[in-house]
């Protein structure tokens, strides 16, 4: 999943700045956004192969409390990188760049595996809309205004293509997250101005495909396709 990732992620760096691959100093900074019930550190690997091909590589840290902290705290990221923004989200990241996108300095958008809701479009109207004969991210009821995932069914769901001992410990430490984060509706969408890129998994267990499909498509995106959860 991360080779993939990484190499969709350099095929979208080079569309969006055809000087990038062959400049010794490349011309963009990627900022990179996580998902709910995780961390920045599983953007690690990522952040290490492209690091090292030349790029400045920063990761956001969501509190996934919020929807407006999460849009702010990408906001400040944005801010202290050095050269113009690749901004990449995954799952609910996705959300959050197109919230937080709409800066000057953001010159694209990449979602992988996202969320990509328009004006007045939650993350939670997207989860709840009827996809018959897919998937669903296995949630528990909602626990002090916090979401999880199933403890028991994180490893197959969330983290199918994680080795199982990692995939294990991932259910264990899950971030809980806010209800408000899932439930805030988007103002102002940033792909509606801004070059667009999307990665469907097409064996996703958490974001149906189909809705992958849907959101890529009205965001009028440059489209890839993986064989993957």
């Amino acid at each position: 999943m991360k080779r993939a990732i990484t190499g969709l992620l350099a095929a979208m760096i080079t569309t969006a700045s055809p000087l990038a691959a062959s400049a010794a100093e490349k011309a963009v900074s990627i900022v990179v956004v996580h998902g709910a019930f995780v961390d920045a550190s599983g953007w690690q690997a990522v952040h290490d192969i492209l690091s090292a091909k030349g790029y400045e590589v920063l990761a956001v840290q969501n509190p996934t409390v919020t929807l407006k902290g999460d849009v702010e705290a990408t906001r400040q990221v944005i801010a202290r990188a050095k050269k113009p923004v690749v901004l990449v989200g995954h799952s609910y990241g996705g959300a959050v760049i197109t919230e937080a996108g709409d800066l000057p300095k953001v010159q694209s958008l990449v979602y992988l595996a996202a969320y990509a809701p328009q004006a007045g479009e939650s993350v939670f109207d997207i989860a709840t809309a009827p996809t018959p004969g897919e998937d669903k991210a296995p949630l528990l009821p909602p626990s002090n205004n916090f979401l999880l995932c199933d403890l028991e069914k994180f490893p197959t769901s969330f983290a199918a293509d994680v080795d199982p001992k990692t995939a294990r410990f991932m259910a264990d430490a899950q971030v809980p997250w806010g209800l408000e984060a899932v439930q805030t509706k988007i103002t102002a969408p940033a792909w509606k101005d801004k070059p667009t890129y999307f990665m469907v998994t097409t064996k996703d267990h958490m974001i149906p495909p189909s809705q992958q499909r849907a959101n890529a498509a009205r965001a009028k995106a440059k489209v890839v396709e993986i064989d993957s959860s």
